[in-house]
């Protein structure tokens, strides 16, 4: 969806920049999530008549509190209480909270807010209050078409997340990824988007050609993928809001993995031919391809740093499969991985300080981190087969696929994607409509 067709207004109600005594760990598992309380936002009868007869929902009050409730349960962080367990109804409480009932119930964070109509808008005021402290920690308010009223949850997750961690959520965004339907050995393929919850579930390719790896571009507006036309692999350029759909090029041999530089002008992938493989990038504006390593080994995989200085790749010019980076112009190759096992599918932290990567080892997978220089390698999760770490836009969060086994028939085969946070606690399954492989996170929609 394209931002110039969402009109968001941020207002800020009561401007508070007193910090709250809440401190949410984020830097290690977080065994004791924050109990916190996500009241239904209040709705005069008015305004729940016509959202009822705009959007067929009985309480859209109740609808957003839901979004912001789930989206803060599956950070991992925080422990959304029972609603059953409230004593202040909902208009009571956004006026002013009675602190010492949420205290019973054991609340340390709250968040009220109420739901009208106004000018054919829906118009969502929300606050988040620190129960410990009895104090107002923020006050916002949104301005949007009915429709919009999903984002506005997403948005006020993020708003809450950041004023009580102290980082950007990733809560306002979506995935892209292959969609999988029938037998392993006659898989139907397509592009598919969701929101990062797994709603508003939308195929955009038909599945008449193979498609691997989509990539977002920097703005999450435009994706480029790998494709095979009559069993010759195309890079395509699609735009998601319109459908429009370029042919970025035509290789001869295999190509892999395309993705976007940080500006979004180039695209850098590699080829395959005559038994290796090199690192190219192609500019968008004039279509001139460049190409970056040069060597007799198979170089694949590339992504570049959030800053487009470095690129990380693997290759296994060492005799097998290791990740290394290099400078932007193909100069200064180092390797950085030096652990027992294959290393691939290295992908660049957003915020720059991490590598994550694919790691076989004694016949599992894992997905792994390491820091930029090689050091500090951890091991997130392991399974039978897994790959294609995706970061969400705060760097805080992998989402990837893992495939099962199959019996002698080949049956019982299935591709889900899963996430996991850097701590490697907060592993959950991403619920899909269909079988998933090939995620990639978007950047924060409402940027």
């Amino acid at each position: 969806m394209k931002k110039n067709l969402i009109i968001l207004l941020f207002i800020l109600i009561i401007p508070n920049k007193a910090f709250a005594l809440i401190e949410v760990d984020i830097t290690r598992g977080n065994l004791s999530p924050l109990p916190l309380a996500v009241s239904p936002l209040s709705i005069d009868d008015k305004s729940k008549k016509s959202f009822e007869k705009i959007l067929k929902k009985e309480n859209i009050g109740s609808e957003i509190s839901t979004i912001v409730e789930n989206n803060l349960r599956t950070s991992g962080l925080f422990n959304p209480l029972s609603k059953e367990a409230f004593l202040q109804a909902p208009d009571i409480a956004n006026l002013k909270p009675r602190f010492e009932d949420w205290n019973l119930i054991k609340a340390q964070a709250l968040i009220t807010g109420k739901v009208t109509y106004v000018d054919e808008k829906l118009r969502v005021e929300f606050r988040l209050w620190d129960v410990l402290a009895a104090k107002e920690m923020m006050a916002l308010a949104f301005t949007t078409v009915p429709n919009n009223w999903r984002r506005v949850g997403h948005i006020i997750s993020d708003k809450v997340y950041e004023r009580l961690t102290g980082e950007k959520g990733y809560f306002d965004t979506r995935i892209i990824y292959v969609a999988e339907e029938g037998p392993k050995t006659q898989r139907k393929k397509r592009l598919a988007i969701m929101d990062q919850d797994g709603a508003n579930n939308k195929f955009l390719t038909l599945g008449n050609e193979l498609v691997l790896t989509p990539r977002f571009n920097p703005t999450s507006q435009m994706v480029t993928y790998l494709s095979y036309f009559k069993n010759l692999p195309r890079v395509y350029l699609l735009d998601i809001e319109t459908g429009t759909q370029e042919v970025v090029g035509d290789f001869p041999g295999m190509t892999f993995a395309p993705r976007f530089s940080p500006d979004g002008k180039k695209i850098i992938m590699s080829f395959a031919k005559d038994g290796k493989s090199d690192i190219y990038t192609m500019d968008l504006e004039n279509r001139l391809v460049e190409r970056i390593t040069n060597h007799p080994s198979i170089d694949t995989s590339p992504s570049y740093s959030p800053n487009g200085k470095f690129i990380a790749f693997n290759s296994d010019r060492s005799g097998y499969q290791q990740i290394y980076i290099m400078k932007n112009d193909g100069s200064d190759v180092k390797r950085i991985s030096f652990g027992n096992g294959i290393y691939g599918t290295p992908v660049w932290s957003p915020r720059g300080d991490l590598i994550a990567f694919t790691k076989l080892h004694k016949g599992k997978f894992y997905i792994g981190v390491m820091r930029t220089d090689g050091k500090g390698e951890r091991l997130l999760t392991e399974n039978y087969y897994q790959e294609a770490p995706s970061w969400s836009p705060n760097g805080r969060v992998l989402i990837f696929y893992r495939e099962t086994k199959t019996n002698a028939k080949g049956e019982g085969f299935s591709a889900k994607l899963w996430s996991i946070d850097l701590t490697g606690y907060n592993e959950r399954l991403v619920e899909t409509q269909t079988d998933a492989s090939d995620p990639s996170w978007s950047s924060l929609l409402s940027n």
